[in-house]
């Protein structure tokens, strides 16, 4: 039972919490007591606090007694990402040049709207320093692991906040995607994870990524993740770039199937290596979309790789993010990170521009795509988990990140909603999972796809086995 109360979706938490046959203070000293046995296998959470998640869940108990909650996720478990500002505990970024020993006195946006809900904040999940790439190891906390196989990454960078979730170790989880950093650990562990539009859930302060970093849910059902998205999006004048707060309901909508929509099948992007196992899943994913009545057409957007124009605006903004670092602690990074640091010194202003300019271009296309398609479904990623503590596969010697993510770094560009669920297994018992792109500003389209999707398969219901 009490590993039952860890896994359960937050939709029926709170149900049970409405009818007095759960209560949150349970749920949370089940929690606490599944990561204290769980969590050092997996290095999921870089810091837990049991005294203030206990508080947090008997005010929580107390209003929902009183028939006063707060919200309808008031009294479930959720986590933040260490790279988002959590007032009373440090915000490390996973690196050793941050001191620990200064004033944490600010929630960031997407932290005050939990808290507002009346979440119940277990800790901080660990990430890469910075959130500089795709998995998820840092020279201050170290390799983050895989659940369905703790030799593997869980991928990144909100590696921690998908092992986590996975894992049964807290039902929410907030992550940040700049180039996939939530799609990719969603993918690698059989979660929901869902990139929202740009400027959708307000952030603050910007990252040093700038215009290619989102802040997102990631759960382990669509619903749980529309549910959290609600509380998230609420406006906070701290986003200079933040979307109009619509107080539009993203759970409305989860019932109405795909019956009627076109979906545009790019099996490729028409320029991605793709695992056969990956390819094979997705495509029998398609195929159910079809049979739950889309319309749906095998096609390419149409674009080439983008790759050169991120890595323009990523390797820039890690330069941005440690160029005022005196040289004592710039030699103390991530050696990675020093690389993409000074290779975004190297950038010239017209290179810059020119990204910018052909930025804008393929957003243009992808916003004329979407007036013949309403979708687009695509592999969530190339490859299978791989080695933690590798930038890449094996198989890939020393490549970067970016080349075994390419359907997910496009969709920062163009700032997208995308949406990642789990399609199918490996043969080795290994997570796959699809990814749906929407157009701009449809994060009720995708939520909706994908909850016809989920419920008409069983892939969102196996649990790792973690003695």
């Amino acid at each position: 039972m009490s590993e039952d109360l860890c896994y359960m979706p937050a939709a029926d938490l709170v149900e049970g919490y409405r009818t007095g046959k759960l209560s949150p203070v349970e749920v949370t000293h089940a929690l606490l007591k599944r990561i204290a046995a769980i969590n050092p296998r997996l290095n999921a959470y870089n810091l837990v606090d049991d005294a203030s998640a206990l508080r947090d869940s008997q005010a929580s108990e107390a209003r929902w007694k009183a028939g006063k909650p707060l919200s309808p996720i008031d009294g479930v478990p959720a986590s933040i990402k260490d790279i988002i500002l959590t007032k009373g505990w440090p915000t490390l970024r996973g690196s050793k040049t941050v001191d620990p020993h200064q004033a944490w006195d600010e929630d960031a946006p997407v932290t005050a709207r939990l808290r507002e809900a009346g979440c119940v904040i277990i800790g901080k999940t660990t990430s890469p320093e910075m959130g500089w790439k795709g998995v998820t190891d840092s020279p201050l906390t170290g390799i983050t692991r895989n659940p369905w196989n703790t030799d593997l990454t869980p991928g990144g960078s909100s590696g921690g906040a998908s092992a986590q979730v996975a894992a049964g170790l807290g039902q929410l989880a907030v992550g940040t995607d700049g180039g996939g950093s939530i799609r990719i650990p969603a993918g690698f562990t059989g979660i929901v994870g869902l990139k929202p539009n740009f400027g959708r859930v307000p952030a603050a302060p910007l990252s040093p990524f700038g215009t290619v970093a989102h802040l997102g849910p990631m759960t382990r059902t669509v619903r749980d993740a529309a549910l959290m998205l609600n509380e998230m999006v609420k406006p906070d004048a701290r986003d200079w770039f933040a979307l109009p707060y619509d107080g539009r309901d993203y759970t409305a909508n989860l019932g109405q199937g795909v019956k009627g929509l076109k979906i545009a099948y790019s099996p490729t992007l028409g320029f991605a290596k793709v695992d056969p196992e990956v390819a094979a899943a997705v495509d029998v994913a398609a195929k159910q979309f079809a049979a739950l009545g889309a319309s749906v057409e095998q096609v390419d957007p149409g674009f080439a790789d983008p790759i050169w124009m991120f890595h323009v605006h990523w390797f820039l903004g890690a330069y941005n993010a440690t160029m005022a670092l005196p040289k004592d602690k710039f030699a103390m990074l991530d050696p990675g990170l020093i690389k993409t640091a000074e290779a975004g010194a190297k950038i010239t202003t017209r290179e810059y521009l020119q990204a910018q300019n052909e930025r804008g271009r393929l957003g243009v296309l992808m916003k004329r795509f979407h007036e013949t398609y309403d979708l687009l479904l695509t592999p969530a990623l190339a490859v299978l988990p791989f080695t933690a503590g590798r930038l890449a596969p094996e198989s890939m010697g020393d490549a970067y990140w970016t080349e075994w993510t390419p359907f997910t770094y496009p969709f920062n560009l163009t700032q997208q909603p995308g949406l990642t669920v789990p399609c199918g297994f490996s043969k080795s018992g290994l997570p796959i999972s699809l990814q749906l792109v929407g157009p701009m500003h449809r994060e009720d389209l995708l939520l909706r796809a994908g909850a016809a999707y989920e419920a008409a398969t069983e892939w969102h219901k196996p649990r790792p086995k973690l003695a």
